[in-house]
């Protein structure tokens, strides 16, 4: 772990970039808690209500310091510059439990968007020092599935979603949980920095511009699975976007049990859209998603990256090669780290272009803080 005073250079010779954040004491005020009291700060008994009392224009940041608990509460957040800080990363907790093909209050399943436990759909918002989770069981529900499926199983559990109106979104030394979906980077720009990300199945998938530095990835096991335990990263970015999902300097880990070569990078996703002539796969996603200078486990596949199907016009089931998106790498380290012709590696001048600055158009998310 490191301090305030850590430098850059130091955290990434330990292998993982940090970035360094001031102790909570010496951070702005609060304007509300909830669990927990603070000088000046008006207590809530639920985030929601918490939330509820952000400003609706959000000129500036609306500070929320989240206690130590287990908040069950499915959240939304419609206001800009909202700022959640947790008392203690692991114990500071927000989470709900549905899955994509439970019923929602209409009787209709949730979906996987619906599913999210915290859904963003303002600019501004930051996140820090806490844990942002979707509890289904989906371990349980692989043996004995519980709901009608939907899709490829209804089992999709989105932990955090960024939402159409999402933008400048912050997140930092924040524990995302779920398996199968757990985040939907799907709108604006997003910044990720020491993060914990673990899941399964597609577990960071969507079409925003989203950069990861010095994050953990950690790939879940799946009992009943004999050879495929996952994919990380699964982009449907526009064509016209030139950056996706971008991952500096990040760690590829496993839970125990996760055997050796079984969990993909990635894979492309297009997504199916209704458009004037049927509902297919949406043309326009041509995923883009980046590995550079990440330390990858044994875990990783020697091929990298997987097709993926998607729903033709004529609905006909066709597939989206790795080779017709925008998936790269450079740099790789560890025993899960190859490169060969199922898995290119970008040229040193190619991966230069990877820089935060240019994957989020000029924003320097560390001016927000």
């Amino acid at each position: 772990m490191t301090g305030p005073g850590t430098t850059r250079r130091a955290a990434l010779a330990g292998g993982i970039a940090l970035v360094a954040a001031p102790a909570l004491a010496d951070q702005p005020g609060f304007a509300a808690t909830v669990g927990t009291d603070r000088p000046g700060a008006r207590r809530h008994a639920t985030v929601a209500d918490a939330l509820a009392a952000a400003p609706a224009a959000g000129d500036r940041p609306y500070r929320v310091l989240i206690g130590r608990g287990v908040w069950r509460e499915k959240l939304t957040i419609d206001r800009p510059n909202v700022h959640l800080v947790g008392e203690d990363r692991r114990a500071s907790i927000l989470s709900f439990d549905v899955a994509a093909g439970m019923a929602g209050p209409d009787g209709s399943a949730w979906g996987t968007p619906g599913s999210a436990s915290v859904t963003v759909a303002a600019p501004g918002f930051a996140a820090e020092n806490l844990t942002i989770r979707n509890a289904f069981d989906y371990v349980a529900d692989l043996a004995h599935p519980q709901f009608e499926r939907i899709g490829s199983n209804g089992a999709q559990a989105v932990a955090l979603r960024l939402a159409e109106g999402a933008d400048r979104s912050r997140f930092r030394n924040v524990d995302l949980v779920s398996h199968q979906d757990t985040l939907m980077a799907d709108a604006g720009l997003s910044w990720f920095a020491n993060c914990r990300i673990s899941g399964s199945v597609d577990f960071i998938f969507g079409a925003g511009r989203a950069l990861f530095e010095g994050c953990e990835l950690v790939s879940r096991f799946r009992p009943l699975m004999q050879r495929n335990h996952g994919w990380v990263a699964v982009p449907s970015t526009p064509r016209r976007q030139p950056y996706g999902l971008t991952f500096l300097d990040c760690r590829l880990t496993r839970e125990a049990g996760v055997p050796p070569a079984s969990v993909a990078l990635g894979r492309p996703w297009r997504p199916a859209r209704s458009f004037p002539n049927g509902r297919y796969g949406d043309p326009d996603a041509v995923g883009a998603a980046a590995f550079i200078r990440c330390w990858m486990d044994d875990h990783i596949t020697a091929d990298g990256w997987d097709e993926m199907g998607y729903p033709a016009p004529d609905g006909t089931r066709v597939f989206l090669q790795p080779t017709d998106a925008r998936l790269a790498e450079f740099g790789s380290t560890g025993p899960g780290a190859f490169a060969n012709r199922r898995r290119p590696w970008l040229s040193a001048r190619q991966a230069a272009l990877y820089t935060p600055a240019r994957v989020l158009e000029g924003w320097a998310p560390t001016d927000d803080i």
